[in-house]
């Protein structure tokens, strides 16, 4: 059976994960992973070899993703800060014009913790406070509820709370939420869990870990909930059970199937627990080889690995010796094949519902990981290439493939899907469309990437305030300005790419690293507001 479209509208199956290094998929060839069904995708569709995120934090780049504006523009610096409700998305364009909208997994669009920001407020101790209403210069419109929809903690009080989320949810006129991570995850699975598996859903967390004296690495644990019961099971039969009501509809359709893995803690469920050797494990080349001080943030780090004194907290990035980072990059391995597996069974579905003929499939992921890079796990400030680099594969119906070298980015997505269609974005959107890449197989779309972050903690790494950091990215370079600090970074990754030197003070370099100056000065131009659009002259 062939399902189109009555006029030929094409659907869209979007599928994202959640820190994926861009290495860490099959069809590269670098690692020993597993993912035949991705590699599927890959070997029929539009393969981008160098796709970068606007922002290496999830929040900001999902809302970056979704409203093709940086984070200085959608005000989505960093975790914690909500994308106002009012924000048009690629999705709301979508949906005017006819398309069905559903979002099913991980949003994190807003914030998932009820926890106090660690961001401090400015202190003025001999000034009388403005009124609440006044104390912020930009404030989110709306009702207060209409920003707790993704909090773990309310889905775990009430599972029933449907009511309290708004819909449509940016552009979304359905959503089922997983919120949270590994098998720590609430929203919408919270009440199928407790209704499916009620012996097992109090029994999550490392607190409930099923011993195993083998592995001691940080984050790293064997969960007691079964494959069935685990977020990522969840979430492919919901994306199954969503194909196959949708048909028989002639509307077409934007599905996101959003997957919390595989970013940490590092529990994958049952086979997939053991499924990698720790021993056959390949980690990075500068995990042996690092320059360690090159910039203070890494210096640092490696003094408290050093000392003892390493912070492994749940979001602080951290250096951990050869065994540990094996145990976790397997058990990473794990988490990527389970998500493999999920995938290979939805596009069966797809392709038994007949849709897959008219069904354009986007893979990629929010961003990345160190995995190992100079010695670190997670993702921070430190913009290497294993946290700025997602998979990106783009399938059209016909099969129409290549790989391709040339630079792309996350804002670059939602122009891209709305080009595809013939519609316009909205005004303010700066992504540029991928199209022509992806029909003609060209490399000419950008230049430079643009990639913009705030640190979310002080006495961090090192650093004792908020700052920013800035990077540019070329076919040759890397540039990255830390606010208010004289050193930087300068890698000259075409014949660098593990950035293992560090030129920024390199007097022979001088040149370049005033010509990519220019280029980071003319991206802050390139991505200034331009919305509202001016009603007059005068």
């Amino acid at each position: 059976m062939v399902k189109i479209m009555p006029d030929n509208r094409p659907n869209f199956l979007f599928f994202i994960t959640d820190q994926q290094r861009h290495d860490h998929v099959g069809y590269r060839g670098l690692y020993p992973v597993t993912t035949p069904h991705i590699d599927a995708l890959a070997e029929r569709g539009s393969v981008f070899l160098n796709n970068y995120v606007a922002s290496p934090t999830c929040m900001s780049n999902r809302a970056t993703l979704m409203t093709g504006r940086m984070p200085n523009l959608n005000g989505v610096r960093y975790n914690g800060v909500p994308l106002d409700v009012e924000a048009v998305t690629f999705v709301d364009l979508l949906r005017a014009d006819g398309w069905q909208t559903a979002m099913i997994g991980k949003s994190h669009l807003q914030g998932m913790s009820p926890e106090d920001t660690h961001v401090p407020r400015q202190e003025y101790p001999d000034h009388q406070a403005p009124p609440a209403a006044l104390a912020e210069a930009k404030t989110l419109g709306g009702d207060s509820a209409a920003y707790q929809a993704e909090i773990g903690a309310l889905w775990r009080q009430n599972p029933d709370r449907d009511d309290q989320v708004q819909l449509p949810y940016y552009g979304f006129d359905k959503v089922r939420f997983a919120t949270g991570h590994g098998d720590n995850v609430s929203g919408h699975y919270e009440r199928w869990l407790q209704d499916h598996f009620p012996d097992v859903a109090q029994k999550r967390g490392q607190a409930h870990r099923i011993d195993d004296q083998s592995v001691d690495a940080p984050q790293t644990y064997q969960t007691a909930l079964p494959e069935d019961a685990y977020p990522t099971n969840w979430i492919k039969t919901e994306t199954i059970d969503y194909l196959q009501g949708v048909a028989d509809s002639e509307a077409p359709f934007f599905l996101q199937c959003s997957f919390p893995d595989p970013h940490h803690p590092f529990c994958p469920p049952g086979k997939y627990w053991d499924m990698y050797d720790p021993a056959e494990i390949t980690l990075p080349i500068s995990f042996y080889q690092s320059n360690h001080d090159q910039i203070p943030p890494i210096k640092y780090l490696w003094e408290e690995f050093s000392s003892g004194a390493e912070n492994k907290r749940w979001t602080f990035p951290f250096i951990t010796d050869e065994h540990q980072a094996r145990e976790i990059v397997a058990k990473t391995f794990g988490q990527i094949t389970m998500i493999d597996d999920a995938i290979g069974e939805i596009m069966a579905t797809l392709e038994s519902t007949g849709l897959a003929e008219n069904t354009i499939v986007i893979f990629m992921s929010d961003h990345g990981d160190h995995m190992g890079e100079h010695g670190m796990f997670l993702k921070g400030p430190v913009h290497s290439q294993g946290v700025l680099r997602t998979p990106l594969v783009w399938v059209e119906p016909d099969g129409q493939a290549g790989q391709i070298d040339g630079l792309s980015s996350t804002i670059d997505i939602g122009n891209t899907i709305l080009d595809r269609v013939n519609l316009a974005p909205a005004n303010g959107m700066h992504g540029r469309s991928l199209i022509p890449m992806i029909r003609d197989q060209s490399d000419a779309v950008r230049e430079v990437v643009f990639v913009e972050q705030a640190t979310q903690f002080t006495n961090y790494l090192g650093i004792d305030d908020i700052k920013f950091i800035h990077s540019i990215i070329t076919d040759e370079w890397r540039l990255t300005v830390w606010q208010s600090e004289s050193w930087g970074e300068l890698y000259h990754i075409s014949e660098d790419p593990e950035e293992m030197r560090n030129l920024w003070d390199d007097p022979e370099f001088a040149v370049v690293k005033g010509q990519l100056m220019l280029q980071l000065i003319h991206e802050f131009q390139n991505h200034a507001e331009n919305s509202p659009h001016p009603t007059s002259v005068s």
